[in-house]
């Protein structure tokens, strides 16, 4: 009965150490994709910050892939492979915690983050030479939108005045409207929202995905815990045995 015992116990930490692998892979998508998202509006940002929980959140992965490698491996008669998968699961807590800290941090500093925006979109040039222009018809025609806060903001630059103020970039063009040439008179065929809420909601969203997947790691930390307890607590006798004394 005993030895059935243990079979279970070990056979539900290897179904259990299969599921760090999951996590690894949603911790490792939330991490990428804000790095992505990241990367391609970086000159946007007043510092590299809000890349921290991403780096965390990699590292937190990796760390997982290999919790879940040993888990699977793990014997019940290795004291030491048992202590070494604890230690990994220690260590996983303290990354997802700290970037989950981070990441929460953020979130509430994004807005200000985006500062340099728009000074970027009032130095826009519309020059195919020049790669601020181009990273901001880029933004404006792949998150849909329009200037800082809305296509008002090009009234107020130099390009605007210098196209006779009577358009703005072609990228601020809805897509659905084909005959769009980014005159102001026809308000109506241009992105309604602005570039900074649009980016704040894709960002923040990540951010959040790397907070919110918390308290799910922390769950079956605490069961795989518990799971390699029981296994410890079942391990065989040592054999001892009482030795007669001989003179």
């Amino acid at each position: 009965m005993i030895c059935r015992k243990k079979t279970c116990v070990q056979r539900a930490l290897r179904v259990l150490s299969l599921l760090l692998w999951v996590l690894a892979v949603l911790v490792g998508l939330s991490a990428y994709y804000l790095l992505k998202n990241y990367k391609r509006s970086s000159m946007f940002f007043s510092d590299t910050n809000i890349t921290l929980p991403a780096f965390l959140a990699v590292t937190c992965a990796a760390v997982l892939v290999l919790g879940g490698l040993l888990g699977c491996c793990l014997s019940k008669d290795s004291p030491c492979m048992q202590g070494m998968f604890v230690y990994l699961l220690v260590m996983v807590f303290c990354l997802k915690s700290t970037s989950s800290a981070l990441a929460y941090f953020q979130s509430t500093r994004l807005h200000s983050e985006l500062a340099p925006l728009s000074g970027i979109f009032m130095n826009y040039t519309g020059s195919s030479q020049d790669s601020l222009s181009l990273a901001v018809d880029a933004t404006q025609k792949e998150f849909q939108c329009c200037g800082v806060h809305g296509y008002e903001d090009w009234f107020l630059s130099p390009w605007f005045n210098h196209t006779g103020r009577i358009s703005v970039p072609l990228s601020c063009c809805n897509s659905t409207f084909l005959s769009c040439n980014g005159t102001v008179d026809m308000p109506l065929q241009l992105y309604s929202q602005g570039c900074q809420v649009k980016l704040e909601k894709v960002l923040q969203f990540f951010l959040r995905f790397i907070l919110l997947d918390l308290p799910l790691v922390f769950l079956v930390e605490v069961i795989l815990i518990l799971t390699v307890a029981q296994l410890m607590r079942n391990r065989p006798d040592m054999g001892y045995h009482n030795m007669d004394k001989r003179y």
